[in-house]
């Protein structure tokens, strides 16, 4: 794909990744559960019904990071 122009977009993902792109998606998941669990235990230890409902909002949002990621990570038959 040519670069140099920081608008080029990448209309379909490559058909292999890169050693360090795996790596670095591996970081994100690692990121996104961890948040995800502490959220989740955060929520379980604070008192303030709004500050529950808000850890829980943020522990929901990070595990459907991972899961959209994970998703888009599992192996797809091609057409």
């Amino acid at each position: 794909m040519p670069s140099g122009n920081t608008n080029d977009i990448m209309l379909q993902p490559p058909e292999m990744i890169s050693e360090k792109d795996l790596l670095y998606l591996a970081d994100m998941l690692n990121w996104n559960l961890n948040a995800a669990k502490k959220a989740q235990h955060a929520a379980r230890e604070v008192q303030l019904t709004d500050a529950q409902e808000a850890l829980h909002t943020v522990g929901q949002m990070h595990q459907r990071h991972y899961d959209m990621l994970l998703e888009h990570l599992q192996t797809k038959p091609l057409n």
